[in-house]
C-alpha cells in the first residue's frame, strides 16, 4: 500500500513560534514554516532563529525559505540539514542552479513554487532537478507578474500545464495555490473541486479553518466510494465480460479508477483510526480529515 501523501500545507508565520504547535495540530497533511512573505526584513534572522530552536524530529515541518534572489537566501540553506526539516519549499522558483543550491544544502526534499513567467518557462527543467518532490502554484504572485485578472479560467492552462509537467516528470501532483477568503467556505470548496477536477493533488492553506475542508475535498467521499464498491462488483461478476454500471460501460481504466478510490480510501480510513489510538487516552479529539 503506497504512503499517503499531504492534501493540505498549512503556512505559519516563521515569527510566530507560539503559533509553531497549534499548527501542527490543526489536521494539516504538512505544515510549512514561513520564513519570505509572513516576516518583515527587520525580523528575519530572529525568525530563522526561532525556527531553528523549535524543530525536532518528532514535529517535522517544511520551511519557506526566502528566494535566492534575496539577501536571507544563504543564511537560510543553514536549516536544510536541521532535525525536523521534512523539506524546503523554495519561493519564486526560475533557475536549476537554485534548486541545486538548495540541493547542496542538505534538503530532503525540494517543493519548488512557481510564480512567475519565468518560473513557468522553465517548468519543464525544475520538475525533474534531483530531490524536487512537487510542484506549487503561487497563483497570486504569478496572476500579478503576468498581469493577469482573475483565477479560473485565466489561469486554467497553467493550472494544466503543472499538472502535465508533474505526470511526465514522475513526480507528487502538484500543489494550487492559496484562497483568500478564509471565512468565505462556498469559495474554498469551489476552488477546491476545481483542482482536484484538474488533477492537483492538494492546496496550500493560509488559516486553520481551512485544511478540513481541503482535507475533505482531497479524499473520496461517500458517494466516490459507493461507486467504485459497485463497479468492482460487477466486473468482479462479469468475469470478463461486457458490463455496465449506472448506464455507463465499465472498461479497464474504469475498473482501474474505482481500485484506485478503494484503496485511497482505505489509507485515509488506516489514518483515522491511527490518530484516534495516538489520541483515546487525551482530552483532544483527532480531526476527521476525511469523508469517505
Amino acid at each position: 500500500m503506497q504512503p499517503l501523501t499531504p492534501r493540505s500545507y498549512l503556512f505559519v508565520p516563521g515569527n510566530r513560534p507560539e503559533r509553531f504547535g497549534k499548527a501542527c495540530a490543526a489536521g494539516a497533511g504538512a505544515v510549512i514554516v514561513d520564513l519570505e512573505d509572513a516576516v518583515p526584513p527587520a525580523e528575519k534572522a530572529a525568525a530563522r532563529a526561532s525556527v531553528a530552536a523549535w524543530l525536532a524530529i518528532d514535529k517535522p515541518a517544511l520551511i519557506r525559505i526566502n528566494s535566492a534572489d534575496t539577501e536571507w537566501f544563504h543564511d537560510d540553506l543553514a536549516l536544510c540539514r536541521l532535525p525536523g526539516v521534512a523539506g524546503i519549499v523554495l519561493p519564486k522558483a526560475e533557475r536549476v542552479d537554485d534548486i541545486a543550491s538548495v540541493e547542496r544544502a542538505g534538503a530532503a526534499f525540494i517543493l519548488p513554487l512557481i510564480e512567475s513567467a519565468q518560473g513557468f518557462w522553465n517548468v519543464k527543467a525544475l520538475s525533474q532537478a534531483p530531490r524536487v518532490q512537487r510542484l506549487v502554484f503561487g497563483s497570486i504572485d504569478f496572476q500579478l507578474d503576468l498581469g493577469i485578472n482573475g483565477d479560473n479560467e485565466e489561469l486554467l492552462y497553467f493550472r494544466s500545464q503543472l499538472v502535465l509537467v508533474s505526470r511526465i516528470a514522475g513526480i507528487q501532483a502538484p500543489v494550487d495555490g492559496v484562497s483568500t477568503a478564509i471565512d468565505d467556505h462556498e469559495q474554498l470548496r469551489s476552488d477546491t473541486l476545481r483542482a482536484r477536477r484538474l488533477g492537483f493533488g492538494a492546496k496550500l492553506c493560509i488559516h486553520p479553518k481551512q485544511v478540513g475542508q481541503v482535507n475533505e475535498g482531497f479524499s473520496p467521499n461517500k458517494s466516490d466510494v459507493a461507486w467504485a464498491r459497485r463497479v468492482l462488483e460487477a466486473a468482479s461478476t462479469a468475469q470478463g465480460a461486457a458490463v455496465a454500471v449506472d448506464g455507463k460501460m465499465v472498461d479497464r481504466p474504469v475498473i482501474h479508477k474505482a481500485q484506485e478510490i478503494l484503496d485511497e480510501s482505505e489509507r485515509w480510513n488506516s489514518l483515522y483510526k491511527a490518530s484516534c489510538r495516538i489520541h483515546k487516552n487525551n482530552f483532544l479529539r483527532p480531526k476527521k480529515i476525511f469523508n469517505p
